[in-house]
């Protein structure tokens, strides 16, 4: 049973679901050097056609800029990702990957999956599609009206 933090048990239980499953990925990540936090970069990174300023992948993770820059200084140091100058704009650097970054990004999403795989075994295809299904009600809910 989830520690009432709100006045909704149902809300309680899906974020202590939430915190409880974050901590089961980034057990098994941390065994290969990586974390929820560097792997999300990397995917954005990975994922985007071209290197990203910083600001851009901050907004894309949904993390704060200083955060940002302590998970990249990190990823920097072990060889994962460079920062390269903006071609139009000479005081801006972008980033992207390393070819070790890359590969690191593939472990790592492997790793990702066969946890995530690993936590949801118990549910049929038809939980899945309903429990999909009902977090799409709550997201429209609460959906920004602008």
């Amino acid at each position: 049973m989830a520690v009432q933090g709100s006045s909704d048990v149902l809300v309680d239980e899906l974020y202590e679901t939430t915190q409880q499953l974050r901590r089961f990925v980034e057990n098994r990540l941390r065994t290969s050097g990586a974390s929820v936090a560097r792997l999300r970069a990397m995917r954005m990174l990975a994922r985007a056609e071209r290197p990203l300023r910083m600001r851009d992948l901050s907004e894309m993770t949904g993390v704060a800029a200083r955060t940002t820059t302590s998970i990249v200084d990190s990823l920097e140091r072990d060889g994962l990702v460079e920062r390269v100058r903006h071609p139009d704009d000479r005081r801006a650097f972008l980033l992207r990957l390393t070819d070790d970054g890359l590969r690191c990004h593939r472990e790592a999403e492997e790793v990702d999956r066969l946890a995530l795989s690993e936590a949801t075994a118990g549910l049929t295809p038809e939980d899945r599609a309903r429990f999909r299904a009902l977090l799409t009600v709550v997201r429209e809910a609460t959906a920004d009206q602008n």
